[in-house]
């Protein structure tokens, strides 16, 4: 396997933990400012029922980690057949732009969470993401 194409993989593993932590510390805090006691949550809670609960630009960020945990759930399978099939340099760069775009977003619905920014940010990573499925199926279904 190629080093080059699954360190972008790698990186964006690595993100998505800064992420789980930055989310983890910053609701905990809002939690005890709020005056909520996690000893007495009902069963079964679950962090979705903080929304409304917490502040909005709190649950930004768990929100942002959810997507972490969605979407990038396909890149990294292409990422390595890619590598395993033999990555082009064309490809690496693809890998590493998804990961760019993915942690700028990360960053704008942490922090701004402006919606048109942020389609534009999940429009062009997804359109990455697609090439990238598409050539590892390709590399795939046409081997020799």
């Amino acid at each position: 396997m190629e080093a080059k194409m699954l360190a972008p993989a790698a990186v964006l593993i690595v993100w998505t933990m800064i992420v789980m932590l930055w989310m983890t510390v910053t609701r905990f805090a809002a939690t005890g400012k709020a005056g909520i006691d996690l000893t007495k949550s009902k069963p079964g809670s679950r962090g979705a029922s903080l929304d409304g609960v917490l502040p909005d630009k709190v649950m930004w960020k768990s929100h942002n980690y959810t997507h972490l945990l969605e979407q990038p759930t396909i890149f990294y399978p292409a990422v390595v057949i890619i590598a395993m099939m033999g990555a082009s340099a064309s490809d690496v760069l693809l890998a590493w732009s998804y990961v760019a775009l993915r942690i700028v977003h990360s960053i704008w619905q942490a922090m701004f969470n402006r919606l048109p920014q942020r389609i534009a940010l999940f429009f062009v990573s997804s359109v990455i993401l697609v090439v990238l499925a598409c050539r590892a199926a390709m590399l795939t279904l046409f081997a020799v």
